[in-house]
C-alpha cells in the first residue's frame, strides 16, 4: 500500500502517492513482461519486453545490476532492441555519510549520439538535495531541492546552460503530507503549467485520489481532472480504476498468482462513444503485463 513520503527524494516526488494511485498499473497499450531475478553474487537481471496494440512492434531490454553492498557501489548496465547501450554508475556515503554520486551515459553505437549526465545527491532527515550536470546538452547545470518540516514540504528546480549563460527552465512544489492523507501544489514549465493533487488513505483497503492540471498556455481545454481509487480485495488481488473529464474511464486488475508471479489487466473505455459501433479514432484499449521475479 502506498503511503506520503515525509521528505520524498525528488520536488517531482511531491504528490507521489496521488501519481502512482492514478498513474502506475493502468497497462493499456498491448501486452507486457518483465522478468527480474538475482543470483547469490548480488547481481541482478531484469528483462523487460512489451508489444505495442498499435503498431504490433516489440521493444525490449536487457538489463544487468551489479550491487557491492561493502563498498556502497552499483553498477548497471542495460541494452534495449534500439540499440541503445545506458550505463549507471552509483557510489554513496564514501565522502561524507548521505552523499550519493551517479553518472548515466546513453550510446546509440550506429549513430554515435551520446548522452552523460552526471549527479550528486546530498539527503539528511528533512533534507533532499540535487545537482546534474548534462556533459553534452549545453552543458546545462541542474539542481534541485526538497526541504520538509512537521508534515510541509517544499521544493524546487531550476535549470542553468552553461553556453548560454541563462536560466532556461524552473518549477517549484509545495505539500503537506500526512499518515492519512497528502495535498500538493506544482508550478511546472517556467510557472506556466499549474498542477494539485490530492490523496486520501480511506481505509486500510482503500485509497483515494485526484488530480487538476491548468495550462496557461492552452488554448482548447482549461482545467484536466482525473480522480481515481484503489481497493484490495485481499492480500494478493487489488483493484483500481480512474475517470478524466474527457470521459475515458480506466480500469485495471492486479493478481499475485503466486510468490514472484503477478499478473495485471487493463481496460480503458471512451465513455463517449460506447454507443458507436466504428468510433473513430482510438476509443477503447486493453492491455496486460506479467511479472516473473526470482
Amino acid at each position: 500500500m502506498s503511503l506520503p513520503q515525509p521528505v520524498p527524494p525528488s520536488w517531482k516526488d511531491l504528490g507521489k502517492s496521488s501519481n502512482d494511485l492514478l498513474g502506475k498499473d493502468f497497462y493499456l497499450n498491448g501486452t507486457s513482461i518483465e522478468v527480474k531475478t538475482t543470483t547469490p553474487s548480488n547481481v541482478a537481471f531484469r528483462v523487460t519486453g512489451n508489444q505495442d496494440a498499435k503498431s504490433n512492434h516489440i521493444h525490449g531490454d536487457v538489463e544487468t545490476k551489479y550491487t557491492d553492498k561493502a563498498h556502497h557501489l552499483v553498477f548497471t548496465q542495460a541494452w534495449t532492441t534500439g540499440n541503445a547501450l545506458r550505463t549507471q554508475i552509483e557510489a554513496e556515503n564514501h565522502l561524507a555519510k548521505g552523499l550519493k554520486f551517479d553518472l548515466n551515459t546513453t550510446l546509440l553505437p550506429e549513430s554515435g549520439k551520446k548522452t552523460a549526465l552526471f549527479s550528486s545527491i546530498y539527503k539528511q532527515p528533512g533534507l533532499h538535495t540535487r545537482a546534474f550536470l548534462d556533459v553534452f546538452k549545453g552543458p546545462t547545470f541542474t539542481a534541485d531541492t526538497v526541504i520538509g518540516r512537521d508534515g510541509f514540504l517544499l521544493g524546487g528546480e531550476a535549470s542553468y546552460n552553461v553556453t548560454e549563460g541563462k536560466v532556461t527552465r524552473y518549477s517549484a512544489a509545495v505539500g503537506f503530507s500526512a499518515p492519512e492523507y497528502a495535498v500538493t501544489l506544482h508550478g511546472l514549465g517556467n510557472l506556466s503549467t499549474f498542477a494539485a493533487s490530492y490523496y486520501h488513505r480511506v481505509s486500510a483497503d482503500v485509497e483515494a485520489g485526484a488530480k487538476a492540471v491548468y495550462d496557461t498556455k492552452a488554448t482548447t481545454q482549461g482545467v484536466s481532472l482525473e480522480v481515481g481509487a484503489k481497493a484490495f480485495l485481499d492480500s494478493a488481488a487489488f483493484v483500481k480504476a480512474k475517470i478524466n473529464n474527457s470521459g475515458i474511464l480506466a480500469l485495471a486488475y492486479t493478481q499475485s498468482l503466486r510468490p514472484g508471479v503477478r499478473a495485471t489487466f487493463g481496460l480503458a473505455l471512451d465513455t463517449q462513444k460506447l454507443n458507436e459501433v466504428s468510433p473513430a479514432g482510438p476509443a477503447h484499449k486493453v492491455g496486460a503485463h506479467f511479472v516473473f521475479e526470482g
